[in-house]
């Protein structure tokens, strides 16, 4: 066994006890752990494929943003999680139903795949070869160059989604106090300060 194949089966069952452990472990915290463990270990999983920009980007992205801001959530939150898990009871069989489906699905989509002897030819079409151009800057230039307009258009729904998501969850309470800045710029002095004589021995 080569070195690539070990690294391989430990980066392989490192995935697997890390997605396995993200569902089962009961400590919230401990469930992001094991998915920032699942995350790197498919980044190492990238490494070995030869495109290490996407696993650069595997890990700056999702362990360095996305998993940390979950585990700082869960941790600065005060969740009662035992309140949210009570609550699952009642979803049980609908989620077990869904699972199902899912999986009947998923059986039948692998039941009945074969594999296009073109396939090979196809896929090395879209690459460059290697050896005269970096995965990176092919990566750069499919993206750049021959799809520009659905990477903008990508990101505009990204941007549009975050938008939605900033608006419904967005709520005016009245019982809140809030800045008004315009108010404060216009504010005249002579009109916010009171003076009151307060005589010796006595309060206001």
């Amino acid at each position: 066994m080569s070195v690539a194949d070990f690294a391989f089966y430990v980066f392989a069952l490192s995935v697997l006890a890390g997605g396995l452990m993200t569902v089962v472990s009961k400590n919230p915290v401990h469930s992001v752990l094991w998915l920032i463990l699942a995350f790197l270990s498919s980044a190492g999983l990238f490494v070995l494929l030869g495109a290490e920009f996407v696993a650069m980007l595997l890990v700056i992205v999702y362990v360095g943003a996305v998993a940390v801001l979950f585990l700082f959530v869960v941790m600065m939150l005060d969740v009662d999680f035992e309140e949210l898990k009570s609550g699952m009871v009642q979803y049980m069989p609908v989620g077990l139903l869904i699972g199902v489906i899912l999986l009947v699905q998923l059986g039948m989509a692998v039941g009945v795949w074969r594999f296009s002897d073109a396939a090979p030819g196809l896929r090395a079409a879209v690459t460059p070869d290697p050896a005269e151009v970096h995965n990176t800057a092919a990566l750069g230039r499919l993206i750049y160059d021959d799809y520009i307009l659905l990477f903008q258009l990508a990101g505009l729904i990204l941007l549009v989604a975050m938008i939605g998501a900033i608006v419904l969850t967005l709520r005016h309470r009245p019982d809140v106090k809030r800045q008004d800045v315009v108010a404060q710029m216009h504010r005249d002095p002579a009109s916010a300060l009171e003076l009151k004589d307060v005589k010796p021995g006595q309060g206001l």
